[in-house]
């Protein structure tokens, strides 16, 4: 599942990512592609831009890490990006209802 399914869902998609660690670019897809059970793999292409277009929001920070000699950047969520988490989860929620409602023929 890419390209138009995920537009406009991958900034909800990554914060969640890092909710409850800072992760570097390869974790945040690992995470993204287990929970998903395979639908998300993203591409660096689509990952990184999205990275820089979340910290430039002030809704993640990034740092730089050393592991085992390898130079990493960390990406965490900052309190303003914890708010915004919490409200694109509610968002999301009831947009998911609605489309299950519709596509279910439910009232």
């Amino acid at each position: 599942m890419q390209g138009e399914a995920l537009k406009g869902h991958l900034d909800l998609l990554l914060l969640a990512a890092v909710e409850h660690r800072p992760s570097h670019g390869y974790a945040i897809v690992e995470t993204l592609r287990q929970r998903s059970r395979g639908a998300f793999n993203l591409t660096e292409g689509t990952l990184y831009p999205a990275l820089h277009r979340l910290e430039h929001a002030g809704w993640v920070a990034s740092s730089w890490s050393d592991q085992n000699g390898r130079r990493r950047r960390v990406y965490e969520l900052t309190d303003r990006g914890r708010e915004r988490l919490a409200e694109r989860q509610r968002e999301w929620r009831a947009f998911a209802l609605a489309v299950n409602h519709t596509v279910e023929g439910l009232a």
